[in-house]
Parts: structure tokens; sequence; C-alpha cells
């Protein structure tokens, strides 16, 4: 069953990139004390994920962070190592706290997996946005198959 607003966030451990390699965090110290707007891509280095998502919320983060955000976050099931990687290709330096879910526990424990295997992905997480606030769903925005309209960062501005 997939997350809805109300609900806490599942704690698992995910892998954050960073400078100086990968940095395992609980998700659910990750998410305590704060508002942080989290996005999901089904990849790093994919064509949505790099033309648009991740650049968007790099754009758009010093005015979400005008409106109450303290951190925002991307996820995917990818390895830290690719997280890396995307947010260097991406100069997306500190703005943004790359977190790679490499086995799909955080994306599976939220039921928002999608099988990408038909284009040879495996599974993946679908296409997402929310707000969380101390752990807790505050929005959720979940695209429709191959959408990408109320996961953007001006969508989620807009909620703020």
């Amino acid at each position: 069953m997939a997350i809805k607003v109300g609900d806490k966030l599942p704690n698992v451990t995910l892998t954050q990139a960073t400078a100086e390699g990968p940095k395992p965090i609980q998700s659910g110290d990750f998410f305590a004390g704060k508002t942080v707007a989290l996005f999901a891509v089904p990849g790093a280095f994919t064509p949505t994920c790099s033309a648009k998502h991740l650049p968007g919320f790099k754009q758009l983060g010093p005015e979400l962070k005008a409106k109450g955000i303290d951190e925002i976050a991307c996820i995917s099931v990818n390895d830290a190592f690719v997280m890396r990687a995307w947010a260097e290709d991406q100069a997306v330096g500190e703005d943004i706290v790359m977190l790679g879910d490499g086995n799909g526990a955080f994306t599976e424990a939220v039921g928002l997996e999608m099988d990408g295997s038909k284009f040879g992905l495996g599974k993946r997480s679908q296409r997402y946005s929310m707000i969380v606030k101390d752990g807790v769903v505050t929005e959720l925005n979940v695209e429709q198959g191959g959408e990408f309209k109320v996961s953007a960062a001006d969508y989620m501005l807009a909620q703020l």
C-alpha cells in the first residue's frame, strides 16, 4: 500500500552521496526535526530526470527554502556512487542532498515502486515529490505513468 499524506515515513537505511564518499544514513534521522522537499526519480542520468526534474529543484531551491523548506533531497534506486556522479554532472553542489536507495528498500517501504523491466531498468521508483515535516508526509505528488507535472519543483512551490 502506498504512503499517503499524514503517514510517517519508514525508517530504512539510505546512502547519502557525499564528496567524502557514500555515507549510510537512517531515513528516520535524515527527516527528523526539519521540513524536507523530497523528490524521487526513476533513475539518475535518465532523460526527463536530467533535463527537467533535478534542474528544476536546483533552480527553484532558493525559493523553496525561502518558503520554509530546510532541505531538498533527491532519491533514486541507484547507488550512492551514481548519485554523486549525477550530482557532479548536474553541478548540484550542496544544494540538493542526493540519496541512493540502491536496493529499493525505501521505495518499496513507501509503496511507490515500479517495474521498469521492459525498458531494461528493473525495479525502480515512480516519479513523485513530497513535503515531509519531521518525518510525516504533508504533501504527496505522484505522477501518472510517463508524465512530469505534479512532481516538478514549480508545482511544489505553489503548495507552500
